[in-house]
């Protein structure tokens, strides 16, 4: 879902360019998505620890791998998030 975002301006941050570094790109997935995802692995889980506003719902958005089932995915953007990459 990030690079999707990028390709198309939208504001999402991604310090660690995907690597699964940070939590820059955590994003509140729409509770009628949520379960379509795939499960978050256990490194992603230790990187949502670390972000701001966790939700039941959030997700790093260098996880979400856009399907056709995920067709119109509704997410939004934390009002914060911790860039523990630069400061």
């Amino acid at each position: 879902m990030l690079q999707v975002a990028r390709r198309h301006d939208i504001d999402i941050e991604g310090a660690c360019e995907g690597s699964l570094a940070c939590s820059t790109c955590h994003v509140i997935v729409d509770p009628e998505w949520y379960d379509l995802l795939k499960e978050a692995s256990e490194d992603e889980d230790d990187m949502l620890d670390l972000a701001f506003n966790l939700t039941t719902t959030s997700r790093l958005g260098c996880q979400i791998i856009i399907t056709e089932e995920l067709d119109g995915l509704t997410v939004r953007l934390p009002a914060a998030t911790r860039n523990l990459l630069f400061g």
